[in-house]
């Protein structure tokens, strides 16, 4: 009998405030609205695995605070019938993110208070009881304790994916976006223990070393089978994918390079884009453990992104599976 998908790593609460300008130093600014989200791997992810397939059972592993803003996260997470959050462990306080939006200028800033998710390690998984199929982790590089190194494995998440492995279950990893050298470091790893990566052109990039943009922003697409190359040789068994705004890319173990555009949005379709990397990587992890092939999955990931984007929140917008791929039937799609 299937036993669904594990989804563990960040679990964190985004604080959403409307401000009328960003502050210069000493300076007093006004908040015009307040508003929470759920954010990170575990809640977008999870909710969004959820959603597509309300049969399937999603079992999350985490930890956030003994406060009143882990309450707000677990009592969000009651709402989906088929999320098991008794792997979610109350430690300390919540992780949270500012997100300071800009009345005018919609422009954005973040700031992250660790919390609960930097306490998060390897202790903190019964691997024996995951009672999964498929084990997914976000993210790395935002997991202080996880990202901490390991003499044996390199990191300490390289030590819980093989664990988790070594049980007889798939696993899959993702990645924070950030500035800075740590990929080389922290990703590979990781990589050494996983079945599936699923991350943006950036992070991808960083990884191996290859920028996957120019100058101008612009995609360089010859680049990615690459890039992807690289991934799979860095330890990944069964699929690498990258997800960008263009579309989706991906390769598997035998060799085979996928690449599919994303879809064309009729203006004022996007209400916002928090999520979509985790509702693209929710995607590609259903058709993944539905058995379907790496394409349709990839095409799966896409329109889970763009459904996502109806929405404000990370994961409000999305629906079971076969309404995200008729929304990807009835969408022209970029061509690469």
């Amino acid at each position: 009998m299937a036993k669904g998908i594990a989804v563990a790593g960040d679990m964190i609460l985004d604080v959403i405030k409307l401000i009328d300008r960003f502050p210069v130093r000493h300076g007093l600014i006004h908040i015009l609205e307040k508003s929470y989200s759920l954010g990170g791997a575990v809640n977008n992810t999870g909710r969004d695995l959820a959603a597509l397939d309300p049969g399937m059972p999603v079992r999350l592993v985490g930890m956030v605070g003994e406060d009143g803003e882990g309450d707000i996260i677990l009592n969000a997470l009651s709402a989906y019938p088929n999320i098991d959050t008794s792997r979610v462990l109350r430690q300390g306080l919540t992780s949270f993110t500012d997100v300071l939006t800009e009345k005018d200028s919609r422009d954005r800033s973040f700031l992250f208070y660790g919390g609960a998710c930097d306490l998060f390690d390897c202790q903190h998984v019964d691997v024996a009881n995951l009672n999964c199929d498929l084990f997914h982790i976000g993210y790395i590089l935002l997991l202080a304790a996880l990202d901490k190194e390991d003499p044996q494995y390199g990191t300490r998440m390289a030590r819980l994916l093989h664990d988790v492995q070594a049980q007889g279950i798939k696993t899959s990893v993702d990645v924070v976006s950030e500035v800075g050298d740590r990929y080389s470091r922290l990703v590979p790893p990781a990589l050494r223990y996983s079945d599936y990566v699923i991350i943006n052109e950036i992070e991808a990039g960083m990884t191996v070393g290859i920028n996957l943009r120019n100058d101008k922003d612009e995609l360089l697409m010859d680049k990615i089978p690459e890039v992807l190359a690289r991934l799979m040789e860095m330890g990944v068994k069964e699929w690498a994918v990258i997800h960008a705004p263009e579309g989706g890319f991906g390769l598997d173990a035998g060799g085979q390079y996928v690449k599919e555009g994303s879809l064309i949005l009729p203006d004022g379709y996007i209400v916002g884009t928090v999520g979509a990397g985790d509702a693209f990587c929710a995607g590609v992890l259903h058709g993944a453990y539905k058995g379907e092939s790496l394409r349709q999955s990839i095409r799966d990931g896409i329109a889970s992104a763009a459904m996502s984007l109806a929405a404000a929140g990370a994961s409000e917008a999305m629906q079971e599976i076969g309404k995200v791929r008729a929304l990807y039937d009835s969408m022209p799609k970029r061509t690469l």
